[in-house]
């Protein structure tokens, strides 16, 4: 195989994550969009491997499951008790081998906790490994502490003659700040043998992978080191606090690639956005905003401040402002919020408009027709250029069955307005304010549906007495009588 296409990458999946403290498998926590084998998978997936297989054991129905909705061209290993890192990648061969899979070429491993891991450093990884023919190279890094890690040891052709554990270290050995990370890249076939020859004889009784550097090294192939450009790449989380860590690290680089391809964030430090999010130049997002899922920002959108916004689709030139969509179209030149929710299947054409405390679910705007205020648009399909009135509800659910409303073209329609589904209003209607419409209404009509109104004169005087009212009203009689 090729530096750009390995044999098969290896994702090391099957251990339980204690202090995560969760009912939750460790490698299916999310940040910014994927989970944390997501992200590793995602990464091994750019070099085009020949297999890709993770190794799951705690929880794998679980894991696999959520494996076969992100990629299902994951192959999975299942380490029935976890016996170590060697045995786990032995297991991720034998299952190569009974499907037929002969693995002859470079196999990376991966640790499935990884997610800032990158692409581009697994296949400098890989092509440093082929260039040098190396037996196994392990990807390094220089760390500022490497208090608690394995160091790197060299040799003076720079190869590398030993990963020594921190507590084995000598002071001279401390000294050194690279580190193991985890992740290597070997010749398939030497994989094979030497880890047939992996000793348990440890005080866990586990199988090491790195004991196979010793078994390849002993045996006279050279054993070398890749180091990578960002050490913050390697980091791997066993805890809560360090899944916030690599959050705010990764959410800190996708904020650096927007800015980079052209999108102006004012604050990044208030901003959050998914690994599926995507924009176009000339985009602009306010202070706290979060961007989730299949986003897409055209050019000229303007986003927040204040928004959340999921699998939301905002046009070129359109505004948002303090609102929360999901699932939702915002077409270009649309103006949303403030204070607005925009729920799945929500369509605004351009140059529309859901103003404040404006909810709409399901429901098809045409362009240029204006929801300003305090107003519920669900199930409904509205036409071009038309005004709903203030507080208008449309009335889809029946207890049962949700109907839907249309409402034509160059329609308006009064404050206040109940709409009855299902009801159709034609174009170029208008309905007055208070009204319950439960009919359909003709196009160029005009619709009332409202109770007579009847004053009943003296009445807070007799029914209430010696009240605010009954005093404010005594005098405005006075005053009015006082002025004939």
């Amino acid at each position: 195989m090729s530096a750009n296409r390995p044999a098969a990458v290896v994702v090391l999946a099957a251990g339980e994550g204690t202090r995560m403290k969760s009912t939750t498998p460790k490698v299916l926590h999310t940040l910014c969009g994927r989970t944390l084998v997501g992200h590793v998978v995602a990464a091994s997936r750019e070099l085009d491997p020949q297999n890709l297989v993770v190794v799951v054991g705690h929880a794998r129905e679980q894991v696999s499951a959520h494996l076969g909705e992100i990629d299902p061209g994951v192959r999975t290993a299942v380490q029935h008790e976890q016996n170590g890192t060697g045995h786990a990648v032995r297991m991720a061969l034998e299952e190569l081998a009974r499907a037929g899979e002969a693995v002859h070429g470079t196999v990376v491993v991966v640790c499935g906790d990884t997610p800032l891991l990158t692409a581009t450093t697994l296949e400098e990884l890989v092509a440093a490994h082929e260039t040098d023919g190396n037996a196994v190279t392990v990807l390094s890094a220089e760390v500022p502490d490497a208090t608690g890690y394995g160091r790197i040891v060299r040799g003076a052709d720079g190869a590398v003659t030993a990963i020594v554990e921190h507590k084995d270290a000598t002071e001279e050995q401390r000294a050194v700040r690279e580190i193991n990370s985890g992740v290597f890249a070997f010749d398939g076939q030497l994989l094979h043998d030497a880890l047939g020859k992996v000793r348990t004889d440890n005080s866990q009784g586990e199988e090491y992978l790195t004991d196979v550097l010793g078994i390849l090294r002993e045996a006279g192939h050279r054993v070398g080191a890749a180091v990578a450009g960002d050490h913050r790449q390697i980091l791997g989380i066993n805890n809560r606090v360090q899944l916030s860590e690599a959050r705010r690290l990764l959410n800190e680089r996708l904020l650096e690639q927007a800015m980079l391809a052209g999108v102006t964030v004012v604050d990044p430090a208030s901003t959050w956005m998914d690994v599926s999010v995507t924009f176009e130049p000339d985009a602009l997002v306010h202070p706290n905003t979060r961007l989730q899922g299949a986003t897409h920002l055209a050019t000229g959108a303007e986003v927040g401040p204040d928004c959340t916004l999921t699998d939301t689709e905002v046009g070129e030139d359109a505004r948002v402002i303090n609102t929360v969509a999901d699932g939702a179209l915002v077409g270009p030149g649309a103006s949303v919020g403030p204070f607005a929710y925009l729920r799945p299947g929500t369509k605004l054409g351009p140059k529309s408009k859901a103003g404040t405390y404006v909810e709409m679910k399901n429901a098809t705007i045409g362009e240029g027709t204006k929801v300003p205020h305090l107003s519920y648009v669900g199930d409904a399909t509205i036409g071009e250029y038309t005004n709903i009135g203030a507080a208008s509800v449309f009335v889809n659910y029946d207890g049962e069955t949700k109907h839907h409303t249309t409402i034509g073209s160059h329609c308006k329609t009064g404050s206040d307005n109940m709409f009855v589904a299902p009801v159709t209003v034609g174009d170029g209607a208008y309905t007055a304010a208070g009204s319950v419409i439960t009919k359909d209404v003709p196009p160029g009509s005009l619709a009332v549906a409202r109770g007579q109104q009847r004053n009943i004169a003296g009445w807070v005087a007799r029914k209430r007495p010696g009240s605010a009212a009954a005093q404010a009203a005594s005098a405005a009689e006075e005053a009015a009588g006082g002025g004939q």
